[in-house]
């Protein structure tokens, strides 16, 4: 009885072991078919600068009109929020962000700011003005991982899809005008089709907007020196601590829909991108503006009459055991090399 539950034992490990093996030469096998498709020029970050992304889209206003709503929108945004405006946190952030934007396909210039604000969320508006949350730089472990969220907004703005959007909504519009004039049950019945129709489509070119800006903001970071894979790793971290704790959402989230297909999608275009010795992932810099702004945070709290409550500490990590005092020294960038055979 005892060698008959041995030989079943074998017998099941086996099979699992066998099942893990069958999905991992699966994945392999994926890959390397992916690697064998050349890129498109719209996919290749060596064709940056070089090639018009905007190319065959709706689009109803120049980049001077876009850039004029894009003030208005953030004048209101600077009226109601509430910045970060020490330089050590507001300077490191734009500086970041202006390394992206120069290695990206942008035809203008970016104003970048920091709200004060918990959630983990970045949003940027037609034009160029883009604002990062305090909650964001908190949750990040790297410099690449914020470089990541930036990388994807910027490539909103890069690929105009602010101005797209309000386009096709303006088309629609003039598509329904006849509509008015055709009267009795054809006339309601065709006027609710198209009310149907029109979110239905913004559904999908929003879901088509964001996998551009998952294509090209891998992109930017690959041309800016950042491992791109962080801006993947990131997103499904966010997603992974939403399973343990539901309800607290990343708004990045809520703006930002993440699906296995967008992610799929966005790994299939990593394998095939040209190869790097190595990767930026993060700097003391960043260590010290996290410190900073924890620093900065806790203050807040106590401030408002928090001092009884719990404060914003983040438990150490071996990777964060030797983060650099202001006055210390300067660590190197953490870089990802590239593996070897020899290894």
């Amino acid at each position: 009885m005892k060698n008959r539950l041995a030989v079943s034992k074998r017998i099941v490990v086996l099979a699992i072991a066998f099942i893990i093996s069958a999905g991992q030469m699966a994945a392999l096998a994926a890959d390397n078919k992916d690697k064998g498709k050349p890129l498109k020029e719209k996919e290749n970050p060596l064709m940056i600068g070089k090639r018009n992304i905007n190319k065959g889209s709706i689009n109803f206003y120049s980049l001077e009109k876009e850039m004029n709503i894009g003030r208005e929108l953030a004048a209101d945004i600077d009226r109601q929020a509430k910045f970060i405006t020490d330089p050590l946190i507001a300077e490191y952030i734009n500086r970041v962000g202006q390394n992206i934007a120069l290695n990206s396909d942008a035809k203008l210039p970016f104003t970048i700011k920091v709200i004060e604000s918990p959630d983990v969320n970045a949003f940027a508006l037609p034009g160029g003005f883009l604002y990062v949350n305090s909650g964001l730089i908190l949750a990040a472990d790297s410099e690449a991982e914020i470089a990541g969220v930036m990388a994807h907004e910027i490539a909103h703005v890069t690929a105009r899809h602010g101005v797209e959007q309000a386009s096709k909504g303006r088309l629609f519009q003039w598509l329904s005008i006849p509509l008015i004039f055709v009267g009795g049950p054809v006339g309601m019945i065709a006027q609710n089709a198209i009310g149907i129709l029109v979110p239905l489509t913004f559904l999908k070119f929003s879901r088509g907007a964001e996998e551009e800006a998952d294509r090209l903001g891998l992109q930017y970071m690959w041309a800016s020196g950042y491992d791109p894979t962080e801006m993947l790793n990131f997103f499904e971290k966010l997603k992974a601590k939403e399973k343990d704790d539901p309800g607290t959402l990343a708004k990045v989230f809520s703006t930002h829909p993440t699906t296995k297909k967008r992610m799929e999608k966005a790994r299939a275009l990593l394998v095939r991108f040209p190869e790097r010795d190595e990767y930026m992932i993060s700097t003391s810099e960043f260590n010290r503006v996290q410190s900073r702004l924890l620093e900065l945070t806790n203050q807040r709290v106590i401030e408002n009459g928090g001092s009884g409550g719990p404060t914003l500490k983040r438990k150490p990590t071996l990777e964060r055991r030797d983060r650099d005092s202001d006055d210390g020294p300067k660590n190197p960038p953490e870089l990802k090399r590239k593996p070897t055979s020899g290894n």
